[in-house]
């Protein structure tokens, strides 16, 4: 379409082209986070690292990121997603380049600190970017393709990492991710504008459609007399914050589990060697793919349907919680195949999840605040999954088998269930202009 023709009355659908790269990016991300778990069986062996140093450097990614996502989505607020994202991007893959010459416990583990520093701001950076191009009847679909392409990002890597390490060894897979990243940094920076900028190509129509329902945001973001973040410590202050970070906690520490311990799990406790590992663990992944086209179809259809946004939204939560917790029952079954079709069910589940775990900040407040809403929610969470690496190596340390981790992730599914349930309140626009009226008078 020609720049002329995209300023006319048809629709363009130009957003939809943005989630897919924002979907390219978040595979990277999850490519990169996934290198190391199928790669640390075949690490030991040259690095000589302990169950107990597995375990750190397993969980050192996910407290760098944590610490890491308010900074970040402050930044990602303050700059603009098309600098920062490509920033973080460009800093995840430097580490994951790097780790091609990793020759210790000490080395591999200040990478892994790296990444988590750079990955930070990825999922902020990619629901500001929706948020920015997306009305919310059309938020959740939106959510759904960029959250996918982590999804298709877990569920490449295991198999294709698995062909790499047998071709040339585990130090390769780290340089090619790396050099994979960092081109589609520079492709972002190049290429990325907001949708008012987008070198003309948006259509008057699909601006128009863009900008649809935002009135109510308008009139908050007015009434409040600023278009900036609202800070952290206001944000704390609401009780959907709280139960968006304690929901958002849970699932992130059954989820970890397939990010981190599960090759292992397969390989020390189900027998598998490595074809099968690079053939039947792709199966969850390839799952939660699909839970997470259908947990953006699933909540944009029965908005449609007349459905309020608080009902739709807890609705997807809970039965998305409920199902991440089959996790659990893995436990209790005897064979490879019953603990694998238990454990798609639940990465299934936590897919279809976090895509509406994802809109809630653009749900709750302006635009302008979407990045550091997001991190702040992701730090919480993300402090599960810092946890989940640790509990779960210090108990198959201690009692030689994988049974209670997973029963003790299925309980927190079920508690997060609840938390969605009963503290999350009415999804609408936070009125933030008390708060900052009262914030100003206390600096006057």
């Amino acid at each position: 379409m020609s720049a002329s023709s995209a300023t006319g009355t048809s629709r363009t659908s130009w957003r939809w082209a943005i989630a897919v790269v924002c979907a390219l990016g978040l595979a990277i991300n999850y490519i990169d986070r996934s290198a190391i778990s199928v790669s640390l069986p075949y690490m030991t062996e040259d690095l000589h690292i302990s169950e107990t140093q597995q375990g750190l450097i397993l969980s050192a990614f996910s407290w760098s990121y944590a610490v890491m996502q308010i900074p970040a989505g402050s930044l990602i607020d303050k700059f603009g997603e098309r600098l920062m994202f490509g920033a973080a991007v460009f800093v995840w893959s430097l580490c994951t380049g790097l780790t091609f010459l990793a020759n210790s416990f000490a080395v591999l583990f200040g990478l892994r600190l790296g990444l988590g520093i750079g990955e930070a701001g990825a999922y902020p950076a990619a629901a500001k970017t929706v948020s920015r191009w997306f009305p919310q009847r059309e938020r959740a679909r939106g959510t759904s393709v960029y959250d996918s392409g982590a999804r298709i990002g877990s569920a490449v890597a295991t198999p294709v990492i698995a062909g790499i390490i047998g071709l040339w060894g585990w130090h390769y897979v780290f340089l090619i991710a790396g050099i994979l990243g960092i081109l589609w940094a520079i492709g972002w920076w190049a290429l990325y504008r907001r949708p008012e900028a987008f070198f003309g190509r948006v259509s008057d129509g699909e601006l128009a459609h863009i900008n649809e329902g935002r009135e109510e945001e308008a009139r908050l973001t007015a009434q409040a007399s600023t278009d900036t973040a609202i800070p952290v410590r206001i944000l704390l202050r609401k009780r959907a914050v709280w139960a968006m970070m304690i929901g958002f906690f849970c699932v992130n520490f059954a989820v970890t589990f397939f990010l981190t311990w599960f090759p292992t799990y397969l390989v020390d406790e189900r027998g598998f060697d490595l074809l099968k590992l690079g053939v039947f663990g792709s199966i969850p992944p390839i799952c939660a793919i699909v839970g997470s086209w259908c947990g953006g179809l699933v909540g944009d259809f029965l908005l449609g349907r007349g459905w309020s946004l608080t009902r739709t939204r807890k609705t997807c939560l809970v039965v998305g919680m409920v199902l991440t917790a089959f996790i659990g029952a893995a436990a209790a079954v005897p064979t490879a195949g019953m603990a694998l079709t238990l454990m798609s069910i639940s990465y299934f589940g936590s897919a279809f999840t976090i895509v509406t775990i994802w809109c809630l900040p653009g749900d709750f407040v302006p635009t302008s605040t979407v990045g550091v809403l997001g991190g702040t929610q992701n730090f919480f969470s993300n402090i599960g999954s810092a946890l989940n690496p640790i509990v779960v190596g210090a108990l198959y340390g201690a009692t030689g088998a994988f049974g209670l981790p997973l029963l003790l992730s299925g309980v927190v599914c079920l508690v997060g269930a609840c938390v969605f349930a009963l503290m999350l309140p009415n999804v609408a626009q936070i009125d933030f202009s008390r708060d900052l009226t009262r914030a100003q008078g206390a600096t006057a």
